[in-house]
């Protein structure tokens, strides 16, 4: 059925119907959480036996100033730190391994630009105006920060293989209020398209214009493939560097799909001269972030191969009801097509 083809009377008598379908619904007393990314009680339960991984841990054999019971550390503790190395593929020294949530650095770091500007450019807030590039659909949170801090915001429509680059080169090269762009590049949501190649490379390849823009690279499903084949991003970093453009990306993961959403651990990627400027403001602002949480993931993710094993796990779980949905949207389609 075609809903642009009916004539007023015939969408009053959909409207009806559907009304009734609705109210037959509501008196089967549904109790659904319909959030996304909002993992079920069968994969949180996968992770149970990280909150008993400090039994008979030796806390003597740490030094002084590595004890994750005390304070120290600001950019996070060596262990974790590898961990974030195999998810994302970046040398130790540019990773900070942060608090629980990837998407409250994304803030913190917008916050500290807009306050004290990045690496001496002029603080965002003293400016007349700063844009954002937001490829379209993208991911709320993201838009929800530029909509309180008062950034204006750009849509970019993304394709198959990515946003349009030509569009992204013409606005940041021409436009010095342009600041930065949110990126989800793999299993982008909310589309699910992971960024091909040439548009990682595109990315690489910027010029912008506003010497302190910025590529919010927010690497959320980094390893979150459900097949054994898992879909490859092509390294920004690596490409970055072929054109000295490294200090262009900020790049955002975490734990939060593969332990506990509330009580994981994240961890910001950068270039040395991005990571000194964030480690500088940070030291003002607190001491460390919760080590013994890091270090309960260390004991619990003790090598990567025990990471893919974690993630394989939660794949058995929700491979099948991403199936089921596939397939009746399929033949939901396929009945529609045949009215």
């Amino acid at each position: 059925m075609n809903y642009l083809n009916l004539n007023k009377n015939e969408m009053k008598n959909e409207y009806e119907k559907l009304k009734k379908e609705y109210e037959k619904i509501k008196l089967l007393n549904l109790n659904l959480n319909m959030a996304r990314g909002k993992p079920s009680k069968q994969q949180l339960n996968l992770s149970l036996k990280m909150l008993k991984s400090f039994e008979g841990v030796d806390f003597e054999k740490f030094k002084d100033d590595e004890d994750p019971r005390n304070y120290g550390n600001l950019d996070g503790i060596l262990k974790a730190k590898e961990i974030f190395k195999n998810i994302l593929d970046v040398p130790i020294e540019n990773i900070i391994v942060t608090g629980n949530s990837s998407l409250q650095m994304m803030y913190t770091y917008i916050s500290f630009a807009m306050q004290f500007g990045i690496l001496n450019n002029t603080p965002w807030n003293k400016l007349k105006e700063v844009k954002f590039l937001c490829p379209c659909p993208g991911y709320d949170r993201h838009f929800t920060i530029c909509e309180l801090l008062g950034i204006k915001m750009i849509n970019i429509n993304i394709n198959e293989d990515g946003p349009d680059m030509e569009k992204i080169k013409s606005l940041v090269e021409e436009d010095e209020l342009i600041k930065g762009i949110w990126c989800v590049p793999k299993y982008s949501n909310p589309t699910g398209i992971t960024y091909k190649d040439e548009i990682v490379k595109s990315f690489a390849k910027l010029k912008p214009k506003a010497k302190d823009f910025r590529i919010f690279w927010d690497n959320a499903y980094a390893v979150h493939g459900f097949c054994e084949e898992d879909e490859k991003l092509l390294n920004i970093f690596t490409e970055c560097e072929k054109h000295s453009s490294e200090d262009m990306v900020i790049e955002f993961t975490s734990t939060s799909k593969i332990t506990f959403p509330g009580s994981g651990i994240s961890a910001i990627a950068a270039s040395k001269k991005n990571i000194e400027n964030i480690k500088e403001i940070l030291s003002k602002h607190m001491i460390c972030f919760n080590l013994m949480n890091q270090l309960q993931h260390c004991l619990f993710l003790n090598s990567y191969e025990k990471l893919k094993n974690q993630m394989k796990e939660h794949a058995k779980i929700i491979k099948p009801k991403f199936d089921l949905v596939i397939k009746k949207r399929y033949l939901h389609y396929k009945t529609i097509s045949l009215i």
